[in-house]
């Protein structure tokens, strides 16, 4: 056997390894998709937010198992170039009737970012650009079910398009929910859809689920005219199914696929397809995130990544460090024609900081696995990121070297950055409220209440809630941001101070008493966060019970005895139960 076919067969064998791990990865993904279903039907809330946890983990251990058997299988680490180039060649054969070749060519990276040096993170060697198309690929059964209300009536398709995804679990009463679902379309879209044939509704395959609920997608089509719908099915306090309500908006829409949300869990045989769908009602959403909130993180990344080299091929600005107030911990970043943030975890933090970066990296990945109830920002991590070395500012090139130097290296024309977190640019609260209106300013400051106290629900203590922590997003929402210092909630102390034995006692500058490490007093809140008169007045209008312990004592109570809390991410007088179950129900037109 001559070495081009010793070659050849190596190549096959190792590329047959790598499919079978991609294979099984995607088998578990989609087996999480179906047992969110079962959880859903079960009322398993607990049992959803593990499995969250779980899939995330489920990606970088398949990687992992298959990285180590390729090394120890074939020697994978000192194969030589020529092999790897055919490698590729022949891995893109078996991509081409794959169902999730994208899916595919990305693992395919990811296993080799375990084996080879990053100078082989080129065309040559890995996937820089999609090799294989994802238009067009079939699905069994097909990706989206098409409803003809000509045939039976726009009542009877609608009933249908609910009845389909056969929950075993029973309605409430799903008639009356149909009669809400028309009430609703008929106040926003009037009398659509008329009498055409070709009228039509298009739904995704399989539901979405997160958290306590389902969600159905889809739109409405007749002729030019599309309208999208997004569908929330519950659980009533009895334990039967309920419509929640109907989204009309495509802005509502898109906010459910909000970064600051947890993923959903879907059952996809063509993931292309369904973030295809998801496109034509939410054209303005980026496709890397509809990966990451379908729980396909990594692919969420990797197309993230390519916008970015696209983006930086296009402008000409320099990366510059963020605006705002340094931060102890990061180091933080921008590119100000890019809506995105860089940060770094310094090698040395300020003085008041106690951890590592080991214990930062930690508290980040707590935020990826739990659920962020519209109120943390997601984090794109990555390593080994090289980028252009001309388009960083001189101030910034220096903080780099001074505070983080063991992270940067230089490698011909690029800067290389060994551990990196990206997330979407917010205007940090601080800022926001210099310059903001009397009425800016109450908006906001209610909003930042209510981020804690909802986080709070949801078992994350902030840590550090000064205002520069927290951001104000395009839809004037309060999200928090950094994550050095969250705690659980259930891993906190909360207490309060304790009577000094002496008056004179409290003008110390020592406490009259013990502190632990995670010993929090609600009480002393006022003194760092209400020292601005035009906040402060807000503040205790709204969120006065912050500076209580009794109010995080309770939320701890809920939580350890089991209770989850239900967060909507639309307005809750949009839900049904508001809006027409109190009153009389109209006849429906149709």
């Amino acid at each position: 056997m001559d070495i081009s076919t010793t070659q050849n067969v190596l190549a096959q064998r190792i590329v047959e390894a790598m499919i079978d791990g991609f294979n099984r990865h995607y088998r578990l993904i989609r087996r999480y998709g179906q047992q969110a279903k079962e959880l859903f039907e079960a009322g398993d809330w607990r049992g959803v937010h593990d499995a969250v946890r779980e899939r995330i983990r489920s990606y970088d251990d398949r990687v992992r198992e298959t990285a180590e058997l390729l090394s120890a299988n074939f020697g994978a680490a000192s194969i030589d170039d020529a092999t790897w180039q055919q490698v590729k060649l022949f891995y893109i054969g078996q991509l081409i009737n794959h169902k999730q070749p994208e899916l595919a060519e990305t693992f395919f990276n990811s296993v080799c970012s375990k084996i080879l040096h990053r100078t082989y993170f080129h065309n040559d060697y890995i996937f820089a650009r999609p090799a294989v198309s994802t238009e067009y690929i079939q699905s069994y059964p097909p990706t989206y079910r098409s409803y003809y209300p000509a045939q039976h009536g726009l009542r009877q398709a609608i009933r249908q398009v609910i009845v389909d995804f056969d929950w075993q679990r029973p309605f409430e009463d799903l008639d009356r929910d149909v009669d809400y679902i028309m009430r609703a379309a008929h106040q926003r879209l009037g009398d659509w859809p008329a009498a055409e044939a070709n009228a039509q509704i298009q739904v995704l395959h399989s539901a979405f689920y997160r958290n306590k609920g389902a969600y159905l997608f889809g739109k409405a089509i007749n002729g030019h005219q599309e309208f999208a719908f997004a569908i929330p099915v519950l659980h009533s306090p009895e334990g039967k199914l309920v419509v929640d309500t109907i989204l009309l908006d495509n802005g509502l829409i898109s906010v459910l696929f909000s970064l600051s949300r947890a993923y959903f869990m879907v059952d996809m045989e063509v993931p292309s397809a369904y973030v295809q769908f998801l496109r034509s009602i939410m054209p303005n959403k980026p496709t890397s995130e509809l990966y990451t909130m379908l729980g396909l993180g990594k692919q969420g990344k990797t197309m993230f990544f390519r916008d970015l080299k696209q983006h930086l091929r296009h402008s000409e600005d320099q990366f510059i460090i963020a605006p705002g107030i340094a931060g102890l911990v990061m180091l933080v970043f921008t590119l100000p024609s890019y809506p995105y943030v860089f940060k770094l975890i310094k090698d040395v933090f300020g003085a008041s900081k106690e951890m590592d970066r080991a214990t930062v990296k930690r508290k980040y990945l707590l935020v990826k696995q739990v659920d962020r109830v519209g109120r943390m920002a997601d984090t794109l991590e990555f390593s080994q990121v090289a980028l252009p070395r001309k388009r960083f500012s001189g101030e910034l090139l220096e903080a780099l070297n001074t505070l983080a130097p063991s992270l940067i290296e230089e490698e011909g024309d690029d800067l290389v950055i060994k551990h990196l977190y990206i997330e979407r640019r917010l205007t940090p609260l601080n800022l926001y409220l210099d310059t903001a209106t009397p009425a800016e300013i109450d908006h906001a400051v209610l909003e930042y209440g209510n981020a804690i106290k909802e986080l709070a629900c949801a078992n994350i203590f902030p840590g550090d809630m000064l205002w520069k922590n927290f951001g104000v997003t395009r839809y004037n929402r309060v999200v928090f941001y950094d994550y050095d210092e969250i705690e659980l909630m259930t891993d906190t102390n909360f207490r309060v101070i304790p009577e000094p034995p002496y008056p004179e006692m409290e003008m110390a500058s020592e406490p009259w008493y013990s502190v632990g490490r995670h010993d929090v007093f609600p009480e002393e809140f006022a003194s760092f966060l209400l020292g601005s008169p035009k906040v402060r007045s807000a503040f205790l209008k709204y969120h006065r019970a912050l500076l209580s312990v009794k109010f995080w004592q309770g939320a701890q109570e809920k939580i350890r005895a089991g209770h989850v809390e239900d967060f909507f991410p639309y307005p809750e007088d949009l839900r049904f139960c508001n809006t027409f179950a109190a009153a009389s129900l109209d006849a429906a037109p149709g």
